[in-house]
């Protein structure tokens, strides 16, 4: 019965580091992207699609490049939006100044 016990444990122990050694399988050569990425509509974005916008969470927060996708998004439509705008209008077109908001300056907080 004792050598069964250890003949036994020597197989699992064998198992094992057959395991850990990738001896199960490779990994694969693609890289796996595990963020949830939420598709938008490939109409111009409405105020609800910005509100339900969710995004990935990585180790450090938000998956930055589904972050950045959507901001470089909202500031064309905007600007397309400005210039439609003051077409229609007849008013001139408010190019913003670096002046305007800084990274220092407070933006005011609608609650």
């Amino acid at each position: 019965m004792e050598w069964f016990i250890a003949a036994a444990a020597i197989v699992a122990l064998g198992i094992a580091a057959v395991a850990a050694a990738g001896g199960g399988g490779g990994m694969s050569r693609e890289p796996v992207y595990d963020t949830y990425r939420q598709q938008l509509p490939a109409r111009p974005l409405t105020a609800t699609d910005i509100e339900q916008a969710r995004f990935g969470v990585t180790l450090r927060g938000y998956a930055m490049g589904q972050v950045d996708d959507l901001l470089e998004r909202l500031g064309r439509e905007i600007a397309e939006r400005d210039a439609r705008i003051a077409e229609l209008t007849g008013a001139p077109v408010v190019e913003p100044d670096a002046t305007s908001s800084g990274p220092d300056q407070q933006l005011p907080v609608r609650r």
